[in-house]
């Protein structure tokens, strides 16, 4: 009789406990929380660059919370790993600039080259595609950059099924690239993982982040739907002034 009289007090006090966590958040978040706090990232010459819009502002077609997860966790994670590559070399002047600390891969040391092509790559190539998108985006580019489109891609209907086909046909991580190249034509292309088309000479004027982090919470493994989804936030504005920029250069 005391056995069982333990065990029913032990279950009410087991009870009574979970229900005060499900009534206080925050009583279970501080009771579930690490017992040291995460490290601040590593101070170093590279920064995230604020979002030009709230999180929101792109749903339906990408959710906030994948915008936050994206953002502040994925993003500022090559910075911190690109400072801290970098405080590796002392010696050796990054600048503040990450195309251009890219266009001098060859002299980064060879003992964090890799590092810094990965995630330099990371911050450049997210930092392009966040100006990239707009809650006003879609439609069709027009102007000068639309007659490039006929000309050098077969139109843009025929360039938005390029890009899905070869988004489909990526394996594994990348990006599709937009880009002007050395012959200031427009070209499409993919490259895996966070390498920059800066890497090869190419001017990058809008990718296409087929990770899976970029779409996985909403669009699961149909990575289609999500490229489907994109055309309706492209900010063709910003991408039209870039190439108009870049073909005065």
């Amino acid at each position: 009789m005391l056995t069982t009289r333990r065990q029913a007090l032990k279950t009410l006090a087991a009870t009574t406990l979970a229900a005060s966590l499900g009534k206080f958040p925050a009583l279970a978040q501080a009771n579930s929380a690490p017992a040291t706090p995460t490290p601040p990232p590593p101070a170093g010459p590279f920064t995230l660059p604020p979002l030009p819009y709230p999180y929101e502002a792109l749903e339906p077609h990408i959710d906030a919370e994948t915008m936050h997860l994206h953002h502040d966790k994925h993003h500022a994670a090559y910075i911190a790993k690109l400072n801290s590559a970098l405080a590796e070399a002392p010696s050796f002047s990054a600048g503040t600039d990450v195309d251009e600390l890219l266009k001098k891969l060859a002299d980064v040391p060879e003992s964090i080259r890799t590092a810094v092509r990965n995630n330099g790559g990371g911050h450049s190539n997210h930092s392009l595609f966040w100006q990239t998108l707009s809650p006003k985006g879609g439609g069709s580019p027009q102007g000068e950059l639309a007659k490039a489109f006929e000309k050098d891609l077969g139109g843009f209907d025929k360039f938005k099924q390029d890009a899905a086909k070869l988004g489909g046909l990526l394996f594994g991580s990348g990006w599709v690239w937009l880009v002007l190249d050395n012959g200031r034509k427009l070209n499409l292309l993919s490259a895996p993982n966070q390498d920059s088309p800066i890497l090869g000479g190419h001017y990058p004027l809008f990718g296409i982040d087929v990770w899976e982090h970029a779409y996985y919470l909403k669009y699961h493994n149909v990575r289609a739907d999500y490229i489907a989804a994109i055309w309706n936030i492209v900010n063709w504005d910003f991408i039209s002034q870039r190439y108009t920029v870049a073909l005065k250069a």
